[in-house]
């Protein structure tokens, strides 16, 4: 068996064993905090009175216009010396998070924007209220709209975790660093966590093109080209 071989299959299970236990959790949740996050920010950006939206847009602003990697140093390294502590895994997940909600606010902003205001005026004309009318009509023709730009911001968001390990979180990229500061195989360690993160990704991808398609059953592109 070659040699670069035997290594990436020696150091397989420790590659995989830090993506369930940090990587995925650390996407997940990430996501979906992200998400809550990014939607609170949209409908505050929409419907709030001026000062929230102000501060929304701060929000908003700060964290599309500087790199993730900056925010999660600010996060780790930089609030201890205000006093705040906090370990790598939440320090990571707070970024991430806030990072997530700001672009995802944005993209919800614009998918419930699309949606034509007479569907507004239906759902009040048959006695909903906004949150009914938002709930049970706006909301989910904007989700439709939203679907494809979030999924590929998750599919970001999975590879972006990588920059975890600028912070000490021992997941997958990292452990590959550890593994190479052993045998000093760099070429090849990073080669595996790059196809690892492709097949992720590829997986991904695959989801969300079935996903897409299923929500475009009742016509669309998607439909019209099958």
């Amino acid at each position: 068996m070659p040699h670069w071989l035997q290594l990436m299959l020696e150091s397989l299970p420790s590659l995989l064993w830090a993506a369930l236990i940090f990587t995925v959790p650390l996407t997940l949740l990430s996501f979906v905090l992200g998400l809550t996050v990014g939607l609170g920010a949209a409908l505050a950006r929409l419907f709030g009175p001026k000062p929230l939206v102000a501060l929304v847009r701060f929000y908003v602003w700060i964290f599309r216009g500087t790199p993730l990697l900056v925010q999660l140093f600010l996060i780790f390294y930089g609030l201890p010396s205000v006093g705040i502590l906090l370990d790598a895994f939440p320090a990571a997940l707070i970024g991430f998070t806030l990072n997530i909600g700001a672009y995802t606010s944005e993209i919800i902003r614009a998918a419930i924007g699309s949606v034509p205001k007479g569907q507004w005026e239906a759902a009040y004309s048959i006695g909903m209220t906004w949150s009914q009318a938002m709930r049970r009509t706006i909301l989910p023709q904007a989700g439709r709209v939203a679907v494809p730009p979030l999924s590929n911001t998750f599919i970001s968001l999975v590879k972006d975790t990588s920059l975890a390990a600028a912070i000490t979180v021992p997941e997958m990229f990292q452990a590959a660093q550890r593994i190479v500061a052993t045998t000093y195989e760099p070429l090849i360690l990073y080669v595996e966590a790059a196809i690892l993160y492709l097949a992720l990704s590829s997986v991904l991808s695959a989801l969300q093109t079935r996903l897409e398609t299923r929500l475009n059953r009742y016509g669309g592109f998607l439909e019209a080209r099958s």
